[in-house]
């Protein structure tokens, strides 16, 4: 999600560090060109890479899930949630905008090329469990070029 909203993925992996920090099932770094754009859309397209991941393991297991009520999904949920604190203030308003956005991600990644870029990103990880930048621009512009 992140490459496909114009940023650059410094690293992926499903085996992060076991550190003091919330416990993870993945982790990914991205760098974003802040100056080209306004805060509004960086928070909107961080929203977007943070709940790529709960809605691509939706579709993967056809389980429509609240990502907001399922463990492994909680640490995602929480920063989403944080961060669309400063888009939506009233708390009624920000779980309709990440509602919202969550469903448009499920219609986004269950169509195609989408779909393939993310199993094909998804084997790769699964192969390597840690992937760099120039592999997931390889492995993601693949499909997303089509």
């Amino acid at each position: 999600m992140a490459t496909y909203l114009g940023a650059k993925v410094r690293s992926v992996t499903i085996d992060p560090d076991r550190d003091d920090g919330p416990e993870r099932h993945g982790d990914t770094q991205v760098l974003w060109r802040r100056s080209r754009m306004s805060e509004r859309e960086y928070y909107e397209k961080a929203i977007q890479v943070i709940l790529a991941g709960p809605v691509a393991e939706m579709l993967y297991t056809g389980d429509a899930y609240h990502p907001g009520f399922v463990a492994e999904w909680a640490a995602d949920w929480r920063l989403a949630w944080e961060l669309a604190a400063t888009l939506a203030p009233d708390e009624r308003k920000r779980l309709e905008l990440l509602e919202t956005i969550t469903l448009r991600l499920h219609r986004l990644l269950d169509s195609e090329p989408n779909w393939s870029a993310v199993a094909a990103l998804a084997d790769h990880l699964l192969a390597h469990e840690t992937l760099e930048t120039e592999e997931v621009r390889e492995i993601v512009g693949e499909w997303l070029r089509h």
